[in-house]
């Protein structure tokens, strides 16, 4: 008969010293790692965290900090911005007094003064600026229809419309889809809640439109052209 017994144990060399503590959790030698009290702190500074993310919004003062919490009502005008007109170094052009709003369309052009803007039919739109941080906040907005300049200066009401800001840079442009544009909702806005709009909601006069983010909401316009 032949003898199946297993092999003898092959002697093996002890562990490393440094791995002693993983072998043995009595050993004194080494590090045995995080601690529980290190998980605990950990802990805490993470809840703390979480809570002054979010403290504005029982907490007046504290709303300088609190980054996640979402904000609505809180603003000029009583919505919140996210872009001053310092911030687009647009005060001087939006201020100045001889501003126009130039339309333009099948190499036409046509120049409007704040004045003729305000002249022309003016309609409401109840429409909220939703931010992409988070908050959303209603206004009650009168300006120009979109619609009603595209066909003012003679252009397709099928077209997109192009926005362009009197600030330079990532936002100074918008392309507006021709579903948009005809919408009658879609505003060139010249108020908000029945006052002038303040300059760092976009005055002289900015985009209002349904269902676009508030960073499509162009302000301080300086030229429409419709492409």
């Amino acid at each position: 008969m032949t003898d199946e017994s297993p092999p003898p144990a092959v002697p093996r060399d002890p562990p490393p010293a440094e791995y002693a503590p993983f072998v043995d959790p009595e050993s004194p030698r080494g590090h045995r790692g995080v601690s529980r009290r290190a998980i605990l702190r950990g802990s805490f500074v993470a809840a703390g965290i979480a809570v002054l993310a979010f403290a504005g919004q029982t907490v007046p003062f504290l709303r300088w900090i609190s980054f996640l919490a979402p904000r609505s009502g809180e603003g000029p005008q009583g919505v919140p911005i996210n872009r001053t007109a310092e911030a687009a170094g647009v005060i001087d052009s939006a201020s100045a007094p001889d501003y126009k709003l130039t339309l333009a369309a099948n190499g036409k052009t046509m120049e409007l003064t704040l004045d003729q803007l305000r002249r022309l039919p003016q309609h409401d739109s109840d429409l909220p600026i939703a931010c992409v941080e988070g908050w959303s906040a209603q206004g009650t907005w009168r300006g120009v229809r979109v619609r009603d300049l595209v066909e003012m200066v003679g252009g397709d009401t099928n077209r997109d419309v192009r926005f362009i800001s009197l600030e330079r840079g990532l936002y100074g442009v918008s392309l507006l889809p021709a579903n948009f544009a005809r919408n009658p909702s879609s505003l060139v806005a010249l108020e908000l809640h029945g006052e002038t709009l303040t300059i760092d909601h976009g005055f002289p006069c900015r985009l209002i439109t349904p269902n676009r983010p508030g960073v499509l909401q162009t302000k301080w316009l300086t030229r429409i052209e419709i492409t």
